[in-house]
């Protein structure tokens, strides 16, 4: 039986509070299905207290040189760096990425950005630009409220709150409820630090009510949000009423276009890894691979052989490659789509509905081929390990299969001309591509067209959207 850990606070106006609501939320280890803590069920009062602890905060917070807000940042850096691998194996036991990533990818890119943001902070042009009479200058847009997700838990909270505390807003944090616990750790962080009180607060609960309230909240001037289209566009219906700003990082089903001159081998190959990551439950993931339509059987092989090395298991041991999924319902949605995918006809290449684990929430590692742009596993979200391997006649079919999607998050190319490539990334609409595998930059701009978000996240860009804009004429 694992030890359950009782958080029993939200944390506003710089302190530890109970919560109004006498609810709890438990939080489940997704490889054995235990307990292992509970958190506030919060309500709409604490976002009320929350949301005014901020605005009070505000003044104080925004009128701070970027040199003192980044000084800010740099000791919870530091801070979150000295815990990194403690923080790691939270989250390991959190959401199930395996311990051999999880201190890399859930901790390694949170650690970058709030140093990376703290650097933005002091270089960034806040004196403004002259422009024939007027001097421009951004200013912190307010009270920010984020809303933020489970497969990343850590990582984006700190892509919304410490772009949003270098720009000078303060915060009112929703964590999600299924994987709340690397939200407590940098609360910890940040109360140890000193920060200001009120600049930082979080209500851990449930979308109904505590991110509702957020979004419609008055007084919050900026809602930021990464989660499903459906949610996001809750929120941003919510957000309208009050003519916020809103920011959104949404779903997505990106395509990884091979083209006929590609190292097939090493290409599928990568391939598979981008779909796969953190048990497929990423967003950008490339989950459909586009072949030649030569080159089908081919890829099929080198896919099925790649995903067989994907040891599922375990995720605290260093030779697991394959977590578990984050709870029952993920799972239950996963295989679903699995067995749709096989009722509408695609081929069944490896993995499928067992996963051969006694318990947890295990996928096999899964691809299907021949999938044609009309199936359901071709068009929807399915964010688990599955792979769709699609056939195109010619480039012209592959970019036209590449854009047929309501999402536009990211992509991928692959070609032996490197020339080639690009041309064909300009065609895809997509907030991101990588060509031959290029590897991800954290300090770049994230974000997608279409039904895949409004924003962006990450880097300059990702702190500018954080910021108002003023002319100043005279």
């Amino acid at each position: 039986m694992a030890e359950v850990h009782e958080y029993s606070d939200i944390y506003v106006g710089g302190a530890w509070v109970p919560s109004e609501g006498a609810g709890r939320i438990e939080v489940r280890n997704p490889a054995t299905e235990e307990v292992i803590a509970t958190v506030p069920d919060g309500t709409a009062g604490d976002v009320d207290r929350a949301v005014a602890a901020a605005k009070a905060a505000l003044p104080g917070w925004s009128s701070c040189s970027p040199a003192e807000r980044a000084s800010w940042l740099r000791k919870a850096h530091e801070a979150l760096n000295a815990r990194a691998e403690e923080i790691a194996a939270v989250i390991t036991q959190d959401m199930g990425m395996p311990v051999s990533l999880s201190g890399l990818v859930q901790v390694g890119l949170p650690t970058f950005n709030l140093a990376h943001f703290a650097d933005l902070a002091e270089s960034f042009n806040w004196d403004g630009e002259e422009v024939g009479n007027s001097l421009i200058v951004r200013e912190p847009v307010g009270v920010v409220g984020c809303i933020t997700p489970w497969n990343y838990p850590l990582h984006q909270i700190v892509l919304k709150v410490g772009a949003a505390l270098a720009a000078g807003c303060t915060i009112v944090l929703k964590p999600t409820e299924v994987a709340p616990l690397s939200a407590y750790k940098l609360a910890e962080i940040f109360h140890e630090t000193g920060l200001p009180a009120g600049v930082f607060n979080m209500v851990s609960g449930q979308g109904v009510p505590v991110g509702e309230a957020i979004a419609r909240h008055a007084d919050v001037d900026m809602v930021s949000f990464t989660g499903s289209t459906r949610a996001g566009t809750r929120v941003a219906e919510l957000a309208a009423a009050s003519v916020k700003r809103v920011a959104l990082e949404l779903g997505g089903k990106s395509a990884n276009v091979i083209l006929d001159d590609a190292d097939l081998e090493k290409a599928v190959t990568d391939g598979v890894g981008k779909c796969y990551l953190n048990s497929g439950q990423t967003c950008s993931a490339l989950t459909r691979m586009l072949v030649p339509a030569a080159k089908l059987e081919q890829a099929e092989q080198i896919a099925a052989a790649v995903a067989a090395g994907y040891s599922i298991g375990d995720p605290t041991s260093p030779s697991t490659v394959l977590g578990p999924l984050v709870n029952a319902a993920q799972l239950e949605r996963v295989r679903g789509y699995i067995q749709t995918g096989i009722d509408e006809g695609a081929k069944l290449i490896t993995g499928g509905l067992e996963s051969g684990q006694e318990k947890g929430y295990f996928v096999a590692p899964t691809v299907f081929s021949g999938v044609t742009p009309d199936m359901t596993i071709a068009r929807e979200e399915i964010f688990g390990p599955v792979l769709v391997i699609m056939p195109y006649t010619d480039e012209d079919d592959a970019v036209r299969i590449a854009n047929d999607t309501e999402y536009g998050l990211a992509g991928g190319v692959w070609s032996g001309d490197a020339d080639h490539a690009l041309k064909v990334a300009k065609r895809l609409r997509t907030g991101q591509v990588e060509i031959n595998g290029g590897a991800f930059n954290p300090a770049a701009p994230f974000g997608g067209y279409k039904k895949s978000g409004v924003g962006r996240e990450g880097g300059t860009y990702g702190l500018e959207e954080f910021l108002e804009t003023k002319a100043i004429q005279r």
